[in-house]
């Protein structure tokens, strides 16, 4: 407009530079004379728009979300609500509405980077499970989990409330997808105790080339369904994200229809709240494909507690502290020093197997003796006999023959003696020997003494006994 104003443009050429066209350019250029710069604003602005809500409704709802009971609900969740009480009002808006208002503060988060991941095409290609620990009563009743089952494709949801996060939880909650749908393709988990066994490989296992696996991992792998281990919670990002809609939206719920324990939230699952939310948050897949399978009949047995046990020489399995006699129509299996498997179902029932087949065997009562084999019993040990001693002045004994360890003892030594003497070159004298036991003079002695000692050691040494 300055330039048309000092001659440099046509209004036809300001028109075309401000995209607009020639008449309304001519407006715009009769607004600018006559206004100045104030004729360029737009004439609606800082005036109530013709959608405008009515300002009693707007007070109307703002009172309503100021209630306690409406304290921690998002603008979404609350448009919702106020649907159902016929007060039609956009998230936006309402957003808005309680910023003006200053009750709403927006929260940016730092978000870390991840790679997205692409849904998987088929309904029960593959189906999320986790256990999501959350004060679901608001300190209304027990502390409980919630058991979330989420197909990757669709949404589906299958959740279930139990008091703790255990095996037969998840065999539960798995159960009553299985039943209504059939068997998953594969099963997406985190790396709790309950799904990964942290425990090292038996040797068996190690020539087998297997991992130890746990209860849930066995029954997986005999249901044929691929159980996956996530890395992370942003890895099964779908049910961990489903888990955070229902600690938001499902609580809630929970308290406007005043439901404060397991049995009941378990039935308003069921009959109301499931079906809501799939059809609100539900999508189709992109392949029409169902890839569930068949159920198994023995479906009951699989999902169960299973360990191995060899069964002793009395017939008898012991497990878990408790013992089981095997009937005897078992004889022809030879099972003895053999492996059984000892599986307890969910109904507490027991059940003995070899080889697929089930045995028949019966409990025996705590503290029963274990039957022991006739043990031989050892002869008694005949009584040594005395010996029979020479006495003193038997002939055996004069002879030197049966004279005894003593006797023998002292001639050893007396030779000792005389070998010694013999090395040092000194003989007998006759003498008494000194306090070391060696002759008192190096003079011959030419007496009976040498002769008598000369005779023994010659009668000794031709004996042997040096």
């Amino acid at each position: 407009m300055t330039g048309v104003t000092d001659g440099k443009l046509t209004v036809v050429q300001a028109a075309e530079l401000m995209g607009v066209c020639y008449r309304q350019g001519k407006r715009i250029w009769q607004r600018y004379r006559a206004d100045g710069d104030a004729g360029l604003v737009h004439r609606l602005r800082s005036k109530a728009s013709a959608r405008r809500k009515p300002a009693a409704l707007r007070e109307q709802v703002l009172a309503l979300y100021a209630q306690e009971r409406y304290a921690d609900f998002g603008p979404t969740l609350m448009a919702e609500q106020l649907a159902k009480q016929k007060l039609v009002v956009d998230h936006e808006t309402l957003r808005r509405w309680r910023m003006a208002a200053g009750q709403h503060v927006v929260r940016r988060r730092k978000q870390a980077h991840r790679q997205w991941r692409e849904r998987k095409p088929s309904f029960g290609a593959m189906v999320q499970l986790d256990g999501s620990h959350h004060d679901w009563f608001e300190g209304r009743g027990p502390k409980c989990v919630l058991m979330v089952m989420v197909d990757d494709a669709t949404n589906r949801m299958r959740a279930r409330f139990f008091e703790e996060e255990t095996t037969r939880a998840s065999y539960d909650v798995l159960e009553g997808w299985v039943s209504k749908h059939g068997l998953p393709a594969s099963l997406y988990v985190d790396r709790d105790s309950i799904y990964r066994c942290e425990g090292e490989p038996s040797i068996a296992q190690q020539l087998a080339g297997k991992a130890p696996q746990t209860q849930f991992g066995r029954a997986m792998e005999h249901l044929g369904v691929e159980l996956i281990l996530a890395h992370s919670p942003q890895a099964k990002g779908r049910v961990e994200r489903m888990n955070g809609t229902l600690q938001d939206r499902l609580v809630k719920e929970l308290r406007l229809a005043g439901i404060s324990d397991i049995e009941s939230a378990n039935r308003f699952l069921d009959a109301k709240y499931l079906r809501a939310f799939h059809r609100q948050f539900g999508r189709v897949a992109a392949s029409p494909l169902d890839v569930h399978r068949a159920v198994p009949r023995n479906l009951g047995e699989v999902l169960s507690w299973e360990e191995e046990r060899v069964v002793q020489g009395d017939w008898t399995v012991t497990c878990g502290g408790q013992r089981y006699q095997l009937d005897r129509q078992h004889e022809a299996m030879s099972l003895v020093r053999r492996k059984v498997i000892v599986r307890r179902l969910r109904t507490g029932r027991v059940q003995l197997v070899h080889r697929g087949k089930a045995l028949k065997w019966r409990a025996l009562p705590a503290g029963a003796p274990r039957k022991q084999g006739v043990a031989k019993q050892k002869p008694e040990p005949r009584p040594t006999p005395k010996a029979n001693v020479p006495a003193e002045s038997h002939p055996w004994r004069r002879a030197g023959v049966g004279a005894g360890r003593r006797f023998w003892q002292e001639v050893r030594a007396r030779g000792k003696q005389m070998r010694m003497a013999a090395r040092l070159g000194v003989r007998d004298s006759g003498r008494p020997p000194l306090r070391s036991g060696l002759p008192a003079s190096r003079t011959p002695s030419r007496g009976n003494g040498q002769a008598t000692t000369q005779g023994t050691f010659s009668r000794e040494l031709n004996r042997g006994h040096f």
